[in-house]
């Protein structure tokens, strides 16, 4: 994860955060059907409906993760449904995020979605699109201030992701039952940013669900996660606590995607370990589908398929709306996901419209 550059051009930017003009109240509904009401604001009566042309902004944090390629990809369709400009782009860092805000205002950009490679610039990068007057939706992962708290006033679309956390528990807990294995017996290795809130929240929802379960705290192995967060960092992150551990001979593991799981995989098949004696789920389900395509024996179980048409399309919907009637998406708008496994994720990515290549 990039470390956060205190220069002064952010300290700038974030001296000059105001108060976003709002715009009427409106509703969102999250999948699963709970409605989240958008409050007025006092500065509502400031927005004014566009009628020409309407231009988005959406920029991620990495377009070599194949969630925001398939994010992005139902952005664009839908972007070309309503007939408006898209432009997405990646930034890897919070200069290039505030760079590519000003050069998008340029362009003549009126609203942006962003995955902010670091979440705790909110404040700057809210003042600079204040500054812009381009309204600001955020998605996947919550803009937060420096004190680390939510930015609340800003809409955010993002993934529940303790619950998300506890479906993978769950699953974990289901198979070691179904296996038979002696819970003292077995190994669980964590794999986590500890930097990024939604990570640390997927984690911990999982490891909160296998203790209920009678999983045994001791034999919790975490794996602080960092730098180019891919499958080979994860494995780089799983080498350095597992070789503390080498009397463990099953092994259970979770982390914030299957990146991570298959990193943490990759390092316990190393250590001769037989995919029967692993049960790992990811979340996402993009590189676990991946993997079952092979055919080939492996030690991930299953993944939470997560909703990545509703991340990329609804956003640019309810950006829309925003811009061109003033309608404000909600404040606060969660998905889930559904588990997946190597019998079932054809049809399951199917029905969420994801393609599989």
């Amino acid at each position: 994860m990039i470390t956060l550059k205190k220069n002064f051009a952010f300290q700038a930017l974030a001296i000059l955060a105001v108060l976003t003009a709002g715009c009427s109240s409106g509703s969102g509904t999250d999948a699963g059907g709970t409605t989240t009401d958008t409050k007025k604001t006092a500065s509502a009566d400031a927005c004014k409906p566009e009628t020409g042309k309407i231009k988005i902004g959406f920029i991620v944090k990495s377009m070599g993760d194949s969630w925001f390629q398939t994010e992005t990809n139902f952005a664009k369709e839908e972007a070309k449904t309503l007939g408006a400009d898209i432009n997405v782009q990646e930034a890897l860092n919070g200069n290039a995020v505030l760079e590519t805000i000003d050069t998008m205002a340029t362009n003549g950009v009126q609203g942006i979605i962003i995955c902010s490679p670091e979440t705790q610039l909110g404040a700057a990068i809210k003042a600079a699109t204040d500054k812009h007057k381009i309204k600001l939706m955020s998605v996947d992962d919550r803009l937060v201030g420096s004190d680390g708290k939510p930015l609340t006033e800003i809409p955010h679309l993002g993934i529940s992701a303790t619950n998300i956390g506890k479906q993978v528990g769950q699953a974990i807990s289901d198979e070691i039952k179904k296996r038979g294995w002696k819970l003292e017996d077995v190994g669980a290795l964590s794999i986590t940013v500890p930097t990024l809130q939604t990570a640390k929240e997927r984690t911990e929802g999982a490891e909160s669900v296998i203790l209920a379960n009678g999983f045994k705290k001791e034999n919790i192995i975490e794996a602080p996660w960092s730098g180019a967060v891919d499958i080979a960092s994860a494995s780089d992150a799983a080498n350095s606590v597992l070789t503390a551990h080498t009397g463990i001979k099953k092994w259970v593991v979770f982390s914030s995607n299957d990146d991570g799981v298959l990193g943490g995989i990759r390092s316990i098949s190393n250590r001769g370990i037989p995919p029967t004696d692993i049960i790992g789920v990811g979340i996402n389900g993009k590189l676990a589908a991946d993997e079952w395509a092979k055919g080939t024996p492996t030690g991930m179980f299953a993944s939470i398929l997560l909703q990545s048409k509703v991340h990329g399309a609804n956003t640019v919907e309810m950006m829309h709306k925003w811009i061109k009637d003033c309608t404000e998406p909600a404040k606060e708008t969660y998905t889930t996901g559904a588990l997946i496994n190597k019998d079932n994720y054809k049809e399951a990515f199917q029905k969420a419209g994801v393609p599989l290549n």
